[in-house]
């Protein structure tokens, strides 16, 4: 709340250098405001009295919002890239994946490995772990075993992250 949306009787007001003026009447603190061409801003409305700033208001969103886009423009955003096996993969197609899971991995995302069982591979499931650990082991310079390889109905699978 700001201005003349503040209805309270009395307030603790806090000057804009953030000197502490006292508990005031809330129409004395607006005319205090206005006289120094600033807004008055309710800060803590829980508190008895509330707490009110003499602040430019305008000049405080524009600060708060740069403050945010700031923050939004260094977060990093983490994909989860998948890389799928067979049980059966020849040698060079497992490199040509590992290779791959390297590149997303160095630039920061995460990996899902999976091997995908059909028909009568899935009583041989010891395979498609084997081939995971075997990946493991590939790209362990980049990165390291999240979650462990884990049967779920037709696939297993496994996350990788990258080191730090």
């Amino acid at each position: 709340m700001i201005n003349e949306e503040i209805r309270d009787k009395e307030v603790r007001l806090i000057d804009s250098d953030g000197t502490q003026l006292g508990i005031v009447d809330a129409k004395e603190a607006q005319r205090i405001a206005y006289e120094k061409n600033l807004d008055l801003v309710k800060i803590a409305p829980q508190a008895k009295p509330p707490v009110c700033k003499i602040m430019d208001y305008g000049k405080y969103k524009f600060e708060a919002a740069k403050k945010e886009k700031e923050a939004r423009k260094n977060q990093k955003v983490v994909a989860i890239k998948e890389v799928r096996l067979s049980p059966s993969i020849d040698d060079h197609d497992f490199q040509t994946k590992a290779r791959n899971a390297i590149k997303f991995l160095s630039s920061g995302d995460k990996v899902k490995v999976s091997v995908r069982f059909r028909g009568r591979e899935l009583h041989h499931a010891s395979l498609g772990e084997e081939i995971l650990k075997r990946f493991a082991e590939t790209v362990s310079e980049v990165g390291t075993v999240d979650k462990l390889p884990k049967l779920e109905g037709r696939s297993m699978t496994m996350f990788i992250v990258p080191k730090n």
